[in-house]
This record gives structure tokens, C-alpha cells and sequence, in this order.
């Protein structure tokens, strides 16, 4: 067992300076924005959403279904909330153990000696489990590999206990096993192959079948307690498959052409080549994990469209290199098999000598003189079959094990079954990587046992040791990559310059580096132009720096480059109405409000943009007069809203307009129903103190008002709605002093200034209002109502030249208006009785 801690304790040093780190990429996702963490969300939701919290039977979902994953995510929650230390606590542990199990799987096929320390060093320290790791989201591997090692653990005691009667029988080691496969499954896909494995072990290592064995082990059913087996682990795999095609609906996850190109080529040749290259790369991966990225969509890996690439030869490289060991491994041990004596005498390997190992796998070392010509002992006197010592497994054997752990747990990420959602993730190879590490380790011992000078094989020790330590300083490199996305997206930059471009945009504008974030989404639209959501993010970069046109080219480029993109329509809306353009923006509301939610990657995200394009065409409606019909669109919005959406903004409008149709009783109820989705929402305090006044209920009314103010007193609007009840409580001083409040802190909103002014002059403060409205003709200069009141409080205060300029300028802006021509004629009449000269006829 001190192997296993070795390298468990290992494994969690390696990743100790992960626990700082912030949650990165996926995680977001996964984490913070999935509503199956929250304590409000049913449990039985994890059963029913994927990995990210969408309906399974959803059209758009990604059909990942990862219960026992977002059950952990869920328990992180509840114990922390979304403190990022303790999500990396529980990932870096689970590395700690599966490194363990490993470890302790590596000691039953090579013996308790180095080289099983080796392998478990290797897979402790590898660069390329840095995702699984410090990628929060990366528990999904984690996990099922923990569960993948413990089936497959319990599949190896139960055939080296078969024959053994009892109620912890061979028999319970089975059921246990094939119950943890499953729970493996839930935790990732791909941990259903450990069946897979588990058939390979029985088959080429506890019985050293050749593959011509096997074919007439089928054809003839020699052995029917294997047969037996062999057809259980299938029945059990095709039944968990089955259970989890019908659960996610009976219908294959739909990915963006960006996600996985070649899946959307329509060329076969161009689909061929490619996916023949990937698993290459994935190997290359492990071999040299130099190049390492968040991610390798678009065109990190560009697609290989004719035979004449280079690629291709690195391809046949490949797959020459993978039928070569496997062919050493099946024809050594056919060559053995047709030599093997048959007296029940048996050559064993340990640690690359000739030894013994007990039933279960433990095998011990022998001196150099047994080596030479040692034989498996005859079985004790007295002693059952189950107890006599059975060989450790070949090396030939190791080989074949170690390429199908290698390659099965690959095959549902290798594009040939059915196409996934990535051209190469890396923290898939989590569990791949055990059959590598194996690999070298018995590569290492076989040469180690062929090196003739003690000199030979201290220097093959000595690389062995350089190996695990390159990896192990490349590792905890690679996790500072992972401590924030800022160092994380620069780091892919080399190798997806287009995704890592536009995310680094994403974290520099959430840093308030408007620049930076902006050359940052043009250097992203370099690489790839029609990428929707880089148009889409520097448009509204470009709203929210007040160049609205600019914005408005974006978003119609983003919506040329994905139709489907509601968020876009509602960002173009906005900016129409506030241009004034209010029959554009309606239709552009309508329109996005009759998208879809079908085979789109986010329907939450989706949904969210329908409803609140909905909330601005009924604002829209609202403020023209349209009352009806802005509370149908409300009620649309409501109907259409996701769980995650925040209503708080949308009821307190329905009840604006019901005060507005003088329906009082169904305004208050859902001025009500925002303040319970949101008791500290400002707006509501502000509106149900309104209609509380109205309705004569002062006190409590006054109560909403200062509650309103307690919550936020740096807002000036507080303060002027305040000043306004008193106002028409005629306590005109305290309203003067909400006012000037008001207005010193909201100095740049107009209302708030305009306000302010208006009840300064009804407090018969004249030069108070007279120096707001000025501040306010200041904020909007081309506002006829404000300088037609500035006009009228300069009459007042006998400044008559200039009321009469700010009337005219009123006038020229607004010909028609009764009351400033009425107001210019009374100004005129007492300039001309002072001798003043006019601008009128």
C-alpha cells in the first residue's frame, strides 16, 4: 500500500496550487449560472436536466447526463455556495484517489515493485490531466474514472476468486462491479466502457487467450463460465446504453459546425481523413503534452482535405505503431500458448523476472539464480484451488491490456459511432491515459530486463525519474494557466486564436478595459469573421461606449451570422427605441419573440433574451399610450419567462399599467409579487408607495418611500419621488429638501433635475428652480418643455431678455404649443410697458 499513498500523495501536492484558482471557462456554465445547484430546485431536476441544466429531452440540449456529477456540484453548493476553493478541494481529492486506485491496479499486473511506482507516478504527474483537475468541470472524468477503477478492480477479485463458494463469493465481487460501471456511467458516457475492459482483462490477462483462442471459444463454447461473463457484461452494457438513450429522448445531441468541423464537411473524404488524424493527435498529447489548450474547436486543428497533406503521414505513423504492439502482444502470446507445457507448470513475471504472485495479483521478487530456471510450486497439501498462486500477467499480456485501456475508454470521443461535440478535449484522455502510463511502465521493465550492465539500467532509471519530474514541473506550470481565465484564454491563443481572442475580450470588458476588450473581439473576427457571438459581444461593447450606430452594424452582422440569436434583436431594439425609430424596434421585438427555442445550445440564455425583448416592447407600448396591449405582452412574457429570469423588473411594469387603466387592486398585486421576487427592488418600493398614496394610505405609503431611500440613499430618484408624496402633502420644505438631494446626486439625469426644479417652484423657491432648470435646458438643449420652463421661471424672476430667448428657441423646436406662445405674448406686453425692445412683431 505504500505505492499507492506515494503516489496519491503525490498526485494532490501536484495540484495544491489549484485551490486558489477561480472557476474558468465551462465552469460558469456548469456552475454559477445551472439552476439544479440552487437549494430552491427540486432534487429529482438532476435526473431530469443535463450537465448544464437543460431538459433532456430538449432539442438543444447536449444530451450529457451526469447526475452524480451535478449531485456533487450541488453538494459543494450547499456547503460553500460558489466559493471556488471548495469545488477544487473535492476535484484535487478525487485525483488524490483515482492516482491511488491506479496505482494499486498497476501493482496487480506488474508486480509490488517500481515499476508500478513508476506507472502510478506517471499518471500522478501527466500534464494533460491538468483540465480534469483544475477545470472545475473536469469532475465529470474524475469521478467516473474513480468509479471506472473500482469496477474494474472488483472484476479482477472476482475472477481470481472464482470457484470459491459463500456469501462474499466471486458472485457479489461481479454484481459489485457491474453496479459501479454504472454508477461510472453517471458520472461520464464514456465510463460504460470499463465492461469493455473488464472482458479484455478476463479474456488476454487472468486467461492468456490468443485471438484465434477466442474465435473458437465462441465457435465451439468451450468454456461456458466465460461465455457466461462475456454475455453478462454485454447484456449489462447494451442495457445501461438503452436506459440512457431513452432517458435523453431516443435522439443524438445536435453541435455547431464551429464545434466539431469535420462533422459538418460535406466531403467524405475530408470526414475520413480528419477523424482518422484525431486519435493521432490525442496520442501525441500524451507523449509530448508541450501544446496544451482550453479548448481545440473551429480551427485550432484545421481539416484535412486531400491525401496529399503531410498529416496523413503522421496518421499512418500512428496507426503502424498501434497494429505493431498489438501484434507483439497477440502473437507473443500465441507462441507461448503453443508452447506452454501442460503439466500445470507456469512462468510467471514480476517486475520483469520470473516469479509468483498470490491469487490476488500480488506478486513478490525472486534472486537472480531463480530466475534462470524457476517453476510455479505444486499446489500445498490441503490447500483449495482458490488459494494456489497464479502468474502475474505477462508482458505481452500488460501490452494488450494497457492498449485497450488505452483505446476503449477513446472510442465514444473518436467521431465514429456517432460525432461529438469537440475535435480533441483533453480532459478526455483522463482515463485513456492509465492504459499510457501502464504502457510505458512495461515498456521500461521489459527494457530494463534486456539492458546486460547495471550501469545501462541506472541511466534507464535515471530517464524514468526525469520523465516524472518534466511532467510533474510541466503540471504545476500549467495549473497557473487555470487560476484565472484572463492567464487561461492568453494561454490558447497559440492554438485557437479566434475562441481565445474572444473570451479574453469578454474577461478585459468585465475588468472595465474598454480598449483592450475591443481589440481583442477585432482580433477574434480576424481569425474567423462570422463568429455570432464575437459580432454580438463588441456590439454591445460599442452600446455601452454611446455609439449606438456602430452597435446597431455589429448586432445585424451577428444576426446575419446566427438568425437565431435573440439577444441581438433585443440589443437592436433597445437601441431603436431610444433612437426614437419605435416602429422598427417593435417589429424587431416581434421578431425575436417569435424565435424558437429548438436545437439551440442555451435555451435558458435563449429564453431569458424572448423575455426581456417582451418587457421592452411592452414598455414600449406602455409609454405610447397602448395600455391593453402592453399588459397582453406582459402576460406573454410571463408565460415565456425561464426559472432563472429575474421578474421583479416585469411585474412592477404590469402593475404601472394597471395604474395606469385605474385598476388599482391588480396594481397592487403585482407590485406585491415584485417585491416578493425581489424585497429590497427599489422601482416597487417607489410604485406601491404611489398607488398606497393614491389610494390614502399615506403612513404606510411614507413607509415604502423611506424604505426605498434606506436601501439605496445614493440614488437621487428615491429622493424625488419622496419629494413629490410631499409635495402633495404640502410639507413644502421637507419636499424642497428631497429635491435639492435629488438633484445633487443625479446631477446628470435629467427627470431627476427636472423634477427637482419643478418642485422648487412650487415650494415658491424661485431661484433654487430657476438653477435647475437651467441644469436641465443644460442635459437636454433640444427639450422644448425644458426651455419653455426655464423661460417661464426667468419671467418670474424679472429676467426677461433671457425668458424670452429661451421661449423663442422653445417655439422654434415646437411651433404649435398653446402655452408658449401664450406665455411669450404676457412677456412681450411687459417688456414693451418697461420700454424694452422685443423680437415679435
Amino acid at each position: 500500500m505504500i505505492a499507492e499513498v506515494v503516489c496519491g500523495v503525490v498526485a494532490v501536492l501536484l495540484y495544491v496550487n489549484t485551490l486558489g484558482a477561480d472557476f474558468c471557462y465551462d465552469d460558469s456554465r456548469a456552475i454559477k449560472t445551472n439552476q439544479d445547484l440552487l437549494p430552491e430546485t427540486p432534487w429529482a431536476n438532476i435526473f431530469y436536466d443535463d450537465f448544464w441544466g437543460t431538459l433532456l429531452t430538449h432539442s438543444g440540449s447536449h444530451k450529457s447526463f451526469r447526475p452524480l456529477c451535478t449531485l456533487s456540484f450541488r453538494l459543494n453548493h450547499a456547503l460553500g455556495g460558489l466559493e471556488p476553493r471548495g469545488y477544487h478541494l473535492v476535484n484535487v481529492a478525487l485525483h488524490g484517489a483515482v492516482t491511488g486506485l491506479f496505482t494499486l491496479l498497476a501493482r496487480l499486473l506488474l508486480g509490488p515493485g517500481p515499476w508500478s511506482l513508476l506507472a502510478g507516478l506517471l499518471f500522478a504527474s501527466h500534464p494533460v490531466h491538468t483540465e480534469a483537475v483544475a477545470g472545475v468541470v473536469g469532475r465529470a472524468d474524475l469521478g467516473a474514472a474513480l468509479f471506472f477503477l473500482l469496477s474494474l478492480l472488483c472484476y479482477v477479485r472476482h475472477c481470481g476468486l472464482r470457484g470459491r463458494d459463500g456469501p462474499r463469493g466471486p458472485s457479489v465481487w461481479l454484481l459489485g462491479g457491474l453496479g459501479l460501471a454504472a454508477c461510472s456511467m453517471l458520472w461520464k458516457e464514456q465510463g460504460v466502457t470499463v465492461l469493455a475492459v473488464s472482458a479484455l482483462y478476463e479474456l488476454c490477462v487472468f486467461h492468456r487467450l490468443t485471438l484465434r483462442q477466442v474465435v473458437t471459444l465462441l465457435c465451439k463454447r468451450k468454456n461456458p463460465h466465460l461465455l457466461l461473463n462475456g454475455v453478462l457484461l454485454a447484456a449489462w452494457g447494451a442495457i445501461l446504453l438503452a436506459c440512457r438513450l431513452y432517458w435523453m429522448g431516443n435522439k443524438p445531441p445536435n453541435f455547431s459546425n464551429s464545434d466539431n468541423p469535420a462533422a459538418d464537411s460535406p466531403s467524405l473524404l475530408t470526414r475520413t481523413l480528419t477523424f482518422l488524424y484525431l486519435p493521432s493527435v490525442n496520442v501525441w498529447l500524451l507523449l509530448c503534452p508541450d501544446t496544451l489548450s482550453f479548448d481545440w474547436s473551429m480551427d485550432a486543428l484545421p481539416l484535412i482535405r486531400s491525401l496529399a497533406d503531410w498529416r496523413n503521414l503522421q496518421t499512418l505513423a500512428f496507426y503502424s505503431g498501434l497494429l505493431t504492439l498489438a501484434w507483439f502482444g497477440l502473437r507473443s502470446q500465441h507462441q507461448k500458448a503453443k508452447g506452454k507445457e501442460t503439466n500445470g507448470k507456469a512462468h510467471c513475471t514480476s517486475n520483469g523476472r520470473n516469479g509468483h504472485s498470490n491469487s490476488n495479483g500480488h506478486g513478490y521478487y525472486c534472486s537472480d539464480q531463480e530466475q534462470m530456471d524457476q517453476h510455479t510450486e505444486p499446489p500445498h497439501a490441503g490447500r483449495k484451488p482458490y488459494q494456489t498462486r497464479t502468474p502475474l500477467p505477462t508482458t505481452e499480456s500488460a501490452v494488450v491490456l494497457s492498449l485497450g485501456l488505452m483505446a476503449i475508454p477513446f472510442l465514444p470521443a473518436a467521431n465514429l459511432f456517432f460525432y461529438v461535440g469537440f475535435v480533441v478535449a483533453e480532459r478526455v484522455l483522463y482515463i485513456p491515459s492509465m492504459g499510457f502510463c501502464l504502457l510505458v511502465a512495461v515498456g521500461m521493465r521489459a527494457l530494463c530486463v534486456r539492458l546486460p550492465r547495471r550501469g545501462c539500467r541506472a541511466v534507464l532509471w535515471g530517464c524514468s525519474a526525469a520523465l516524472v519530474l518534466l511532467f510533474g514541473v510541466r503540471t504545476v506550470l500549467r495549473n497557473q494557466d487555470w487560476r484565472n481565465e484572463e492567464m487561461l484564454y492568453r494561454s490558447g491563443i497559440y492554438v485557437n486564436p479566434a475562441k481565445a481572442w474572444g473570451n479574453l475580450g469578454n474577461v478585459l470588458k468585465n475588468q472595465g478595459k474598454m480598449e483592450e476588450a475591443e481589440q481583442a473581439y477585432r482580433n477574434a473576427l480576424y481569425y474567423r469573421r462570422n463568429m455570432a457571438d464575437m459580432l454580438y459581444n463588441l456590439g454591445l461593447l460599442l452600446q455601452e461606449n454611446s455609439k449606438p450606430s456602430e452597435a446597431l452594424h455589429y448586432y445585424k452582422l451577428a444576426i446575419g451570422s446566427r438568425p437565431t440569436l435573440a439577444s441581438a434583436y433585443l440589443n437592436t431594439g433597445i437601441i431603436q427605441m431610444n433612437q426614437g425609430r419605435l416602429d422598427e424596434a417593435k417589429r424587431t421585438f416581434l421578431t425575436c419573440a417569435d424565435i424558437p427555442d429548438e436545437n439551440l445550445k442555451d435555451p435558458h440564455a435563449h429564453k431569458s433574451s424572448v423575455t426581456s425583448c417582451l418587457y421592452n416592447l411592452g414598455k414600449l407600448l406602455h409609454e405610447t399610450g397602448h395600455q391593453e396591449e402592453a399588459l397582453a405582452v406582459y402576460k406573454e412574457a410571463v408565460q415565456k419567462m425561464p426559472r432563472q429570469f429575474a421578474p421583479q423588473s416585469l411585474y412592477n411594469m404590469m402593475g404601472e399599467a394597471y395604474m395606469r387603466l385605474n385598476k388599482l387592486e391588480e396594481a397592487g398585486h403585482w407590485y406585491r409579487e415584485s417585491l416578493r421576487a425581489k424585497p429590497d427592488h427599489i422601482p416597487a418600493h417607489l410604485t406601491y408607495g404611489k398607488l398606497l398614496a393614491l389610494k390614502g394610505q399615506k403612513a404606510e405609503a411614507e413607509k415604502y418611500f423611506l424604505k426605498a431611500i434606506q436601501l439605496d440613499p445614493t440614488k437621487g430618484n428615491c429622493y424625488m419621488h419622496y419629494g413629490q408624496f410631499l409635495l402633495e402633502e404640502s410639507r413644502l420644505l421637507e419636499a424642497a429638501d428631497m429635491a435639492e438631494r435629488a438633484a445633487q446626486l443625479d446631477s446628470g439625469e435629467f427627470d431627476v433635475v427636472f423634477s427637482a426644479a419643478h418642485m422648487f417652484r412650487q415650494a415658491s423657491l424661485n431661484e433654487a428652480a430657476e438653477k435647475y432648470y437651467g441644469q436641465a435646458a443644460t442635459l437636454r438643449p433640444n427639450y422644448p418643455a425644458a426651455l419653455m420652463n426655464l423661460g417661464a421661471i426667468l419671467h418670474l424672476n424679472g429676467r426677461l431678455r433671457e425668458a424670452e430667448a429661451n421661449y423663442l428657441r422653445a417655439l422654434q423646436l415646437k411651433p404649435d404649443d398653446t402655452i408658449t406662445q401664450s406665455n411669450l405674448r404676457k412677456l412681450w406686453n411687459i417688456m414693451e410697458k418697461q420700454g424694452l425692445r422685443t423680437a415679435g412683431p
